[in-house]
C-alpha cells in the first residue's frame, strides 16, 4: 500500500468500472496517496457479484468501455456483442494490469461505517474486520446496482431447498439438471435467466409478477472486420458516446411517431426488431414524451409476443403489459419468451394466483402448492441508494446520511449531499446513471471529481459540501426532467424504488440526458463551483462561487432522455 499508516489522501469505496478509474485519476495524474477498498474478493463491482445464468451486458461491447485511453481501448479486444461477467471481469483485469491498479487496492474489506471528523477535517472509515481507514477525500464508487432486494415473503427461512439472488450469484456452478425450479421476477435479469435454466431444469416455474417487454439481443461473435472497424473509429465512437442523452454509440431518431404512417411505422420497427438491442428504443424522438406515440411500439411488441407464445393464455399474460414501453429499463433477451413454448416450463401469473408463502419444499399461491428444489429472486435490487444505506455514514454533526435522505435522496448533481464535505459519489442518485451506458457517465463523474479535488488543492481550499439552496435546485430538476417523459408513469418502477418496501417513492436518476447533464456540470466549474462551498480553515469566507445563482431551468424540452 501507498502508506502503511493506514492514513491516505483520497479513499475509494468499490473496485469496479468507477473505483478503477478514480483510483488511476487521483493516484496517477494527481499523485494523491490513494486506497481503493473492496467488498468483494476481485475486482469487478456488479460483474463480480452478478453471475448467474445468462447474465450479460445490453450494452454493446465497444461502446461499454473506457474512452480516457485509445491505448487502453485498441490493445483490448471483445469478442462478443454484448459481453457476458467473465469476459468484462477480463476487461477490468487487463486494465487493472495495464494501469497497475492491484497495488492499492485492499479486497475483502467491507466498509460498515464512514464518519466525518470535523476537528480533523478527514473521513474515518470502520470495516467489518475492525481496521480503520483516514483520509482527507471520500469517493464511493459503490454502483447503482449492487445491494440484492430479497423480497419479505414469508417462510423463505422453512425451504429446505436451495435458493439464490440473481445478484450475489455463487462463484461455484449451480446446477439445476432435473431439479424443479421456481424464479421469482421478469426484470431483466430474469428474462436473462430464464432460458439458461431451462436448458437443464426438469421443470422451471417463472413467477411473473410485472409482465415485460423485451427486445432480441441478437447477440452473436463480433467479425475481425467490425472489430477492426471499432478500433479503427475510436475517436468516432467516443464522439459517439459523449453528444448522445443516453451514452450509446447510436443516435436516437429525429423523426417523430405520427411523421410516418403506419406502414412506415411497421418497417421501421421491424427493422430494428431484427437488428435488435436496445436501438429499438432509438426508432423514434418521441417514445419517451408522447404516451400516444409509445402506444404503437408498445401494441408492437406485445403482438410480438403473442405471435411468438403458443399457448394463448401465457401469451396474454406475458402481453399484459399496463406500462410503456422504455418506462422501465427495456429488457433484450435470447429467447426468452420462446422459452415458454418449452414442454418443461410454465408461467405463474400472480395477477391471477398470489404467493401466500414458502413452505419446506415449495410457494403455496392463492390457488395451488407448487414443489420446488431451487428458488431463484430475480427481484432486482435496492437501487441507487440501497449500498450507501448499508453503510453507517456520518458527515457534520454526527448527521446521518440514513436521515438526510430519509424522505428520498437529496444531492446536488448527483455528485454530493449537504452536510458531508469532501464526500463525492460517482453516478450517485440525481445523476443520469441508469439511464445511460454506465462507463460514459462514470468518466465523466471522475474526471469532474478529479478535477475539483485538483481544485482544492491548488487553491487551498479543504473542504468542498454542496449547498442547501443548491441540492434544493437540483432534487427539483430531477424531478422536472423525470416529469416531462413517461418514466415517472410507471408506478411499480425501481427507479422510484417500488420495488423496496418502505423505501421513499422518489424518481432517482436524472432523466434530462448526459448530455445536458454534462453542460451543467461544465457550467457549475464555470461560475466558480456554483452551489458548492468551498472553505479554507484559515479564512471564514466562503472561497467558492457559492452566491452564484445558477439557473438549472429546463429551457428546452426533453424529448431524448436516456433509455
Amino acid at each position: 500500500m501507498t502508506d502503511q499508516n493506514n492514513s491516505f489522501d483520497a479513499i475509494i469505496i468499490g473496485a469496479g468500472f468507477s473505483g478503477l478509474y478514480q483510483l488511476h485519476t487521483l493516484r496517477d495524474q494527481l499523485k494523491l496517496s490513494t486506497l481503493t477498498v473492496e467488498s468483494g474478493s476481485d475486482l469487478g463491482g456488479t460483474w463480480f457479484w452478478n453471475r448467474y445464468p445468462g447474465a450479460r451486458c445490453d450494452s454493446e461491447s465497444h461502446s461499454y468501455c473506457y474512452m480516457f485511453s485509445e491505448e487502453i481501448y485498441k490493445k483490448w479486444e471483445w469478442s462478443e456483442r454484448y459481453p457476458g461477467p467473465e469476459e468484462i471481469r477480463s476487461y477490468l483485469n487487463f486494465v487493472a494490469d495495464e494501469l497497475n491498479l492491484r497495488r492499492d487496492i485492499k479486497f475483502n474489506t467491507l466498509v460498515t461505517k464512514a464518519r466525518f471528523i470535523e476537528s480533523d477535517n478527514k473521513w474515518e472509515l470502520t470495516t467489518e474486520g475492525g481496521e480503520t481507514y483516514r483520509a482527507t477525500y471520500l469517493i464511493t464508487g459503490i454502483g447503482c446496482i449492487s445491494s440484492a432486494n430479497i423480497p419479505s415473503i414469508p417462510g423463505l427461512q422453512d425451504f429446505q431447498g436451495k435458493w439464490y439472488h440473481t445478484g450475489n450469484w455463487p462463484h461455484e456452478e449451480v446446477s439445476f439438471e432435473n431439479k424443479r425450479v421456481g424464479q421469482i421476477g421478469t426484470g431483466s435479469t430474469g428474462i436473462q435467466a430464464a432460458p439458461e435454466i431451462a436448458k437443464t431444469a426438469g421443470h422451471l416455474h417463472v413467477f411473473q409478477r410485472t409482465p415485460n417487454y423485451s427486445v432480441p439481443a441478437r447477440n452473436a461473435p463480433l467479425s475481425d472486420a467490425f472489430k477492426r472497424e471499432f478500433h479503427d473509429d475510436y475517436e468516432e465512437i467516443k464522439k459517439a458516446v459523449r453528444s448522445t442523452p443516453n451514452g450509446h454509440p447510436f443516435r436516437i431518431s429525429e423523426t417523430k411517431v405520427f411523421e410516418h404512417n403506419k406502414h412506415e411505422r411497421e418497417k421501421v420497427y421491424e427493422d430494428a426488431w431484427s437488428k435488435g438491442g436496445l436501438q429499438f428504443r432509438a426508432t423514434y424522438q418521441d417514445l419517451t414524451t408522447s404516451k400516444a406515440a409509445n402506444d404503437t411500439a408498445a401494441n408492437f411488441l406485445k403482438e410480438k409476443i403473442k405471435s411468438i407464445v403458443h399457448d394463448k393464455t401465457t401469451a396474454h399474460s406475458l402481453a399484459n403489459i399496463d406500462y410503456p414501453y422504455a418506462g422501465k429499463r427495456p429488457p433484450i433477451d435470447t429467447n426468452y419468451f420462446e422459452t415458454f413454448n418449452r414442454d418443461n416450463v410454465s408461467l405463474v401469473d400472480l395477477k391471477q394466483e398470489s404467493i401466500i408463502k414458502i413452505t419446506e419444499d415449495g410457494i403455496q399461491t392463492s390457488a395451488r402448492h407448487i414443489p420446488l428444489d431451487i428458488i431463484v429472486f430475480a427481484t432486482g435490487f435496492d437501487a441507487i441508494t440501497g449500498k450507501f444505506m448499508e453503510m453507517d455514514i456520518q458527515g457534520r454533526n454526527e448527521l446521518k446520511l440514513s436521515e438526510a435522505w430519509k424522505e428520498g435522496p437529496k444531492t446536488y448533481l448527483g455528485l454530493q449531499t449537504p452536510g458531508f464535505p469532501n464526500l463525492f459519489s460517482i453516478t450517485g442518485p440525481g445523476s443520469p446513471s441508469v439511464l445511460c451506458n454506465m462507463p460514459v457517465p462514470i468518466e465523466q463523474h471522475v474526471e469532474w471529481i478529479t478535477d475539483c479535488i485538483a481544485h482544492m488543492r491548488k487553491n487551498d481550499i479543504d473542504t468542498c459540501e454542496a449547498s442547501e439552496e443548491a441540492a434544493d435546485e437540483w432534487v427539483a430538476h430531477v424531478n422536472e426532467a423525470a416529469n416531462a417523459t413517461l418514466l415517472v408513469t410507471v408506478p411499480h418502477s425501481w427507479y422510484l424504488g417500488a420495488n423496496v418496501e418502505g423505501k421513499p417513492r422518489v424518481f432517482m436518476p436524472y432523466a434530462g440526458g448526459m448530455v445536458r447533464y454534462r453542460a451543467l456540470c461544465d457550467d457549475v466549474v464555470k461560475h466558480n463551483y456554483a452551489g458548492f462551498v468551498l472553505s479554507s480553515k484559515n479564512d471564514s469566507e466562503q472561497t467558492g462561487g457559492n452566491n452564484s445563482k445558477h439557473n438549472f431551468d429546463i429551457t428546452k424540452q426533453i424529448t431524448t432522455p436516456g433509455i
